[in-house]
């Protein structure tokens, strides 16, 4: 198998794990967000160090993670941006806005297809450029008849693509580089704990043990489609990866409205039905230049 249908793998497997992150989230309703995005940071150093010493026989090397400041800095905004984007999501689908967290990720890919092409120069194909245009009708069509800007579908489609665009920018390998994305933020994290904790308490450890297991659990959820997108950014191209995204947010729409009966309108029928339409000429393309090089 060549590398980039390996990347292209790896990368599908991340948006369905991501898709059904919601199913693991609806058993902490309206938990406080930004305790377990702190949690989870802090578990994921221990979590990542391991997976580095299964995968490369040792510990990650911090002399040889300080001596590439570049990648040092770069990690560190991408860990930033990941955390914003993290945080926007998760507030989403504890708090019943799961169609707006789809909507974001139906959003992303359009973002991530023009950066890879305006910072990359990566081509786009006929097929790639149909999806996009049917995208943007779906979205501008939802804005226009609601009126208003969704902030917060915006705010997760941007930061993912940010994010995704320093992650090519980093020379470690994936794995140490999630590693110093979740180690340079463990201060942040702990001296947000420990000022909680002084002022109000902590909500996860007064909520029982089983609340605060769910919130450590929260880190192997994260590592796991984020480990996946990280080896599959090094094999396989932006705009492939943008549009393959579109696996997340369909998961997410399906579950938002079979599993957790969100509302879904015609407006949302209309400009989803736009997206789909879109994803179709992604399906059909390669099977129609499959063919074609079969008749050759």
């Amino acid at each position: 198998m060549n590398t980039v249908r390996f990347g292209n793998i790896l990368a599908a497997l991340s948006f369905v794990a991501w898709g059904l992150t919601p199913l693991y989230y609806q058993f902490l309703p309206n938990a406080s967000t930004e305790e377990m995005l702190a949690v989870r940071i802090i578990a994921s150093v221990p979590l990542l160090a391991l997976l580095t010493l299964l995968l490369r026989g040792s510990w990650p090397n911090i002399k040889q993670i300080i001596a590439d400041k570049r990648s040092l800095w770069y990690a560190f905004l991408a860990s930033l941006i990941y955390c914003v984007s993290w945080y926007t999501f998760t507030w989403a689908i504890t708090n019943e806005h799961v169609l707006q967290a789809s909507l974001a990720f139906f959003i992303s890919p359009i973002t991530m297809v023009a950066l890879g092409y305006f910072a990359y120069r990566e081509p786009i194909s006929l097929g790639k450029f149909l999806a996009v245009a049917f995208a943007i009708v779906g979205v501008m069509y939802q804005l226009v008849l609601f009126g208003h800007v969704p902030y917060l579908a915006l705010s997760m489609a941007v930061c993912f693509t940010i994010y995704s665009w320093f992650k090519k920018k980093i020379s470690y390998s994936w794995e140490t580089s999630l590693f110093v994305e979740a180690l340079t933020l463990v201060p942040f994290a702990l001296l947000f704990l420990l000022y909680k904790q002084h002022n109000t308490g902590l909500e996860f450890t007064e909520s029982g043990w089983g609340t605060a297991m769910l919130y450590l659990g929260a880190a192997p959820v994260t590592i796991l489609p984020l480990a996946l997108y990280s080896m599959s950014m090094r094999m396989t191209d932006m705009s492939n990866i943008g549009l393959m995204q579109y696996i997340e947010p369909s998961l997410q729409f399906l579950l938002a409205v079979i599993v957790f009966g969100e509302a879904f309108d015609y407006v949302k029928a209309v400009s989803f039905g736009f997206i789909w339409i879109g994803l179709l000429f992604i399906i059909v393309e390669p099977l129609i230049k499959k063919r074609l090089s079969y008749m050759r």
